[in-house]
């Protein structure tokens, strides 16, 4: 495969087992040189983590409530303290901006609509929230709850990191910290809300509603 064919052709990866977020930062960061470089094809990598906690390159000490809980990891995405763990589908993008169209904001706001997109497939629905990172679900009690986290990073117009659905996590893990910064708010999953749903189920609706929010 010549340089050309592989920039054209994007990749999808499933992990059968809890990856370790190290590992995964140090794939990301060769998948996304051989993007750069022409030599690899864009990559989905779907996945989950062993229970930790991620920083952003925005994120405060005090919103670390429980740093001895779990692992911390230094990231270099955008964002604040995020959870990760089983039962929680991480989607890494690995895309090449140069090729689907160098404008960040619209690659962020195409990761929200995919999410909401997948949500809908579920009956539920997504929102997003001005001055709120994420996709947020509303209560008929006026009540609104995180469902999916969104953090991103950029080089050389080549994106990686992603977004992290909710499906059946502990949701108590997210104790330890103030998700994304944002106090006075809850977390909640497709399970909280009464969708029984699989990660495989998850999966198949993230590829099929993919194409339509990245053009491919």
């Amino acid at each position: 495969m010549d340089g050309a064919d592989a920039a054209t052709i994007t990749e999808w990866r499933t992990a059968s087992e809890l990856v370790d977020f190290q590992d995964a930062s140090a794939a990301m960061e060769q998948r996304v040189a051989g993007i750069r470089a022409g030599t690899a094809p864009e990559l989905i990598w779907l996945l989950e983590h062993p229970p930790l906690y991620t920083a952003g390159t925005s994120a405060a000490e005090d919103e670390l409530l429980q740093p001895e809980r779990f692992p911390v990891h230094r990231t270099g995405r955008g964002g604040r303290y995020t959870y990760h763990g089983p039962g929680q589908r991480i989607a890494y993008v690995m895309l090449d901006l140069k090729r689907r169209g160098p404008d960040v904001r619209q690659f962020v706001r195409n990761l929200e609509g995919w999410v909401i997109a997948v949500l809908s497939q579920f009956g539920v629905t997504g929102e997003r929230r001005d001055g709120r990172v994420g996709i947020w679900v509303a209560g008929q009690d006026g009540t609104e709850e995180k469902i999916a986290a969104i953090g991103v990073r950029i080089r050389h117009w080549v994106t990686f990191h992603g977004i992290a659905i909710n499906v059946n996590p502990d949701l108590e893990h997210f104790s330890g910290i103030i998700p994304c910064g944002i106090a006075g708010y809850g977390v909640t999953s497709l399970d909280q809300l009464g969708v029984q749903a699989s990660l495989e189920d998850v999966d198949a609706v993230l590829r099929e509603t993919f194409a339509f929010q990245f053009g491919d």
